[in-house]
């Protein structure tokens, strides 16, 4: 009897711990589920957020380039801008300068050649006694100098029959001139 009794101790025994076994095993495996399961959707929101962190850096980078190419061409374009400038204070300084003097009557001078010179009229800031010695060939054969407030620096050449007149002064060669430096391209 008393080894039935062990025997049956044994057996019960045997069958709690193989049914702990049993339960030990169900509760890992439903455990390594559930993490598997956490592992899954952890992987998937990080995957998200590097995705969207992905996203804003793309755009972030198209909008600093953007932003560059806008500030370049700002650049460019305040430098052209700046060059132009330069460009009609030094042309506008040197034409002044040119248009004085002997070589005032040379381009008058000039500007008459192979007309009938009594046609015209030389205007000018100031007839001086320079420039009158320097034409006087050209006043002798009947072109007319006189003063006008209509010129600053050079000539205007008018006909007298007030059909016409090409302007010299120092505005009129500055507007002739600048449409070829407004025009460079400083790419």
């Amino acid at each position: 009897m008393e080894l039935q009794i062990q025997d049956l101790v044994t057996s019960i025994r045997k069958e709690g711990v193989e049914a702990a076994n049993a339960e030990a095993e169900a509760i890992i495996a439903e455990a390594k589920k559930k993490a598997d399961s956490i592992i899954g959707s952890a992987k998937t929101e990080a995957q998200q957020y590097k995705d969207t962190a992905e996203k804003e850096i793309n755009i972030l980078r198209e909008s600093a380039e953007v932003s560059a190419d806008q500030a370049k061409r700002d650049a460019v374009l305040a430098f052209k801008s700046e060059i132009q400038a330069e460009f009609e204070k030094i042309l506008s300084a040197g034409i002044s300068k040119e248009l004085s003097g002997e070589a005032l009557g040379k381009l008058i001078r000039a500007a008459v050649a192979g007309e009938d010179i009594s046609n015209y009229t030389a205007e000018v800031a100031e007839v001086s006694d320079a420039l009158k010695s320097e034409l006087a060939k050209e006043i002798k054969g009947g072109l007319e100098i006189r003063p006008s407030r209509n010129v600053q620096q050079g000539f205007r050449l008018a006909s007298k029959d007030g059909s016409g007149y090409f302007d010299c002064s120092d505005e009129g060669i500055m507007e002739m001139l600048m449409p070829y430096f407004r025009d460079l391209d400083f790419q």
